[in-house]
């Protein structure tokens, strides 16, 4: 797909795109997958990235065929993240991140928050860095009947955005939120986060290492 022309509408991942909280949500799962006795594979768990947490533990109970109510699970894990995200000083924003919001939004370009976390999750990461004055609209892939690599999150985000989808372009980090947007029918970039180095990204329009590439061409 090409780069829209004119980009009206910015669509961000949270989760390794504007900080850095992969490793924390990871630490969170693996703690869960601990305490209910069941062993998850690399490969098994990179196809759960990107996707909302209750739609990850429904897709682990079928697959371990497990007597556990998801939404318990989803509970677990939280409790767990919440810990590590509040007892950890050193979480960070992405390098480059800060500064490419506030050159979108000084440019009048209007942003949209499209994240698979929870929504107490998202205001807590926006709280702490002081992220809400620069966003129109926030949404979670929790709060959906479908999660990433479903366009549901992506669609609602542009009608949030009031913006046509043909105006906006998202940056996403992982190959199942690159797949939302393609489906949605969304220009996308992939983020080349580091820490998330399992994921290809070969589907999205454009890969970028360093925010700062996007200034050269929007």
């Amino acid at each position: 797909m090409k780069l829209p022309k004119e980009v009206q509408c910015v669509i961000f991942d949270m989760d390794g795109v504007i900080i850095d909280s992969e490793e924390l949500h990871k630490r969170a799962y693996y703690e869960t997958f601990k305490s209910i006795g069941v062993e998850v594979s690399d490969e098994l768990y990179k196809t759960l990235t990107g996707s909302s947490t209750i739609n990850a533990f429904q897709k682990l109970v079928a697959h371990f065929n497990l007597d556990h109510d998801p939404e318990a699970l989803v509970l677990n894990k939280r409790g767990r993240y919440v810990d590590f995200f509040e007892n950890d000083p050193t979480l960070h924003l992405v390098k480059g991140v800060e500064d490419i919001i506030k050159y979108f939004y000084n440019k009048g370009i209007t942003l949209v928050l499209a994240s698979s976390s929870a929504m107490v999750n998202i205001d807590r990461v926006f709280n702490r860095f002081d992220l809400n004055q620069y966003f129109t609209a926030k949404i979670s892939g929790a709060d959906l009947t479908a999660s990433k690599p479903h366009p549901e999150i992506f669609e609602k985000a542009a009608v949030l955005g009031n913006t046509p989808k043909e105006h906006c372009v998202v940056i996403e980090d992982s190959d199942n939120g690159v797949k939302a947007a393609n489906d949605a029918g969304i220009f996308v970039f992939g983020y080349h986060n580091p820490l998330a180095a399992d994921q290809t990204l070969e589907n999205a329009d454009r890969v970028i290492r360093e925010f700062s590439e996007m200034k050269d061409l929007l």
